[in-house]
């Protein structure tokens, strides 16, 4: 057996910053990454994916441990984070999910109707529907050398649930709402069904080889305050509590989570208290409210608005300079409040990350 896919003998870990700031402690530079930074902005990224189908390149661990360390060599970031799916877990339950060019992720057959539901795996072998995640995470973490940790993700059970039921994208999730007005109890049942899921999936990721987790609750904007906090947060604290036991139990070492709720700005206090050390914020919201309404309980990750990637390079320097006064250098990883759009530069993204690195360690130097 190739060594490389045993989750033991990890090389030692270089640059810790990352891990640092998702704990609060002092830092000589605030770290970056970026979600979607293995992607279609990369002309290296486009040519590795040329004529392979989306979900076949996320079933082979080779082909995500290449596309996650491409940008690695490119840019100092202070993460890689495992190119893989949010839906490979609605996969995991038996549904049909395509990538259709031009279109995105599709379900042929989404969830109609409560009865729907029986068509879903009751019981499903995390190791045996996901273990090729967990090959490329260990790979990956073999292969990364310690430069930088690895970051494994899942989507939030209310994400997942609105593509089972919209079968795609959707600007409103209308249909995915009707099920929670209409019937409540079989969005529960389907929320609590995601989120046994999640956390062995969660679990797996860290014995693989994952050191810290992110959770992408995308589509939460699109419920009120009411609805998130019935349909969303209690689910997504379900996992990171569970998470946590789990890996106790396990023996396994304790990883840092991070919660991502698109647009749920509403729900910034309860999110800052639901066991997650960092709370990934998008563009939406101000820096220094954000850090009033936290109340120093959790770390930010975030959020500078992904277009602004199109500015002249010194104007993106301005906005990361004022980004980095507005959230502080403790407690704080920079990223963007959203992923990377596939038709920017790379050099943007390359200035992005120079900016951080060295606006963060002046600010630190006038402490």
């Amino acid at each position: 057996m190739n060594n490389h896919i045993i989750p033991k003998d990890f090389p030692e870990l270089k640059n810790d910053t990352f891990l640092r700031a998702a704990a609060g402690e002092e830092v000589e530079h605030v770290p970056v990454w970026c979600m979607r930074q293995a992607g279609r902005y990369l002309p290296e990224f486009r040519e590795a994916r040329a004529g392979k189908d989306f979900f076949e390149t996320c079933r082979s661990p080779e082909a995500c441990c290449e596309l996650t360390l491409q940008p690695l060599r490119r840019f100092p970031f202070d993460a890689a984070i495992i190119f893989s799916d949010i839906l490979v877990i609605p996969q995991a339950l038996g549904m049909d999910v395509q990538m259709v060019p031009g279109k995105g992720p599709t379900f042929p057959e989404p969830l109609k109707e409560p009865e729907d539901l029986q068509t879903l795996k009751s019981k499903v072998d995390v190791h045996a529907e996901l273990g090729y995640v967990f090959k490329a995470i260990t790979l990956t973490r073999h292969r990364l050398e310690g430069k930088v940790p690895l970051i494994g993700f899942t989507g939030a059970p209310w994400t997942l649930m609105a593509y089972m039921i919209e079968g795609g994208g959707s600007p409103t999730h209308s249909k995915a709402k009707r099920w929670l007005y209409r019937h409540p109890e079989a969005s529960h049942r389907l929320l609590k069904q995601l989120t046994d899921v999640i956390v062995e999936y969660l679990v797996g990721q860290v014995a693989a080889g994952a050191q810290a987790l992110q959770v992408f609750d995308s589509h939460a904007g699109c419920l009120g305050p009411k609805e998130f906090g019935e349909f969303s947060l209690p689910y997504l604290r379900d996992i990171s509590k569970r998470v946590k036991e789990r890996l106790k139990d396990s023996g396994l070492e304790k990883v840092p989570m991070i919660v991502f709720a698109k647009d749920g700005h509403y729900a910034l206090e309860d999110l800052s208290q639901s066991h997650y050390e960092v709370v990934g914020l998008d563009w939406t919201i101000d820096p220094q409210s954000a850090r009033l309404r936290t109340d120093g309980k959790v770390s930010l990750q975030g959020n500078m608005d992904p277009c602004a990637l199109y500015a002249p390079k010194e104007r993106i320097s301005e906005i990361v300079k004022k980004m980095l006064e507005g959230f502080g250098t403790r407690g704080y990883i920079a990223n963007l409040g959203h992923g990377l759009y596939p038709d920017m530069d790379p050099e943007s993204v390359g200035a992005f990350v120079e900016a951080v690195h060295s606006h963060s360690r002046q600010l630190l130097k006038l402490k």
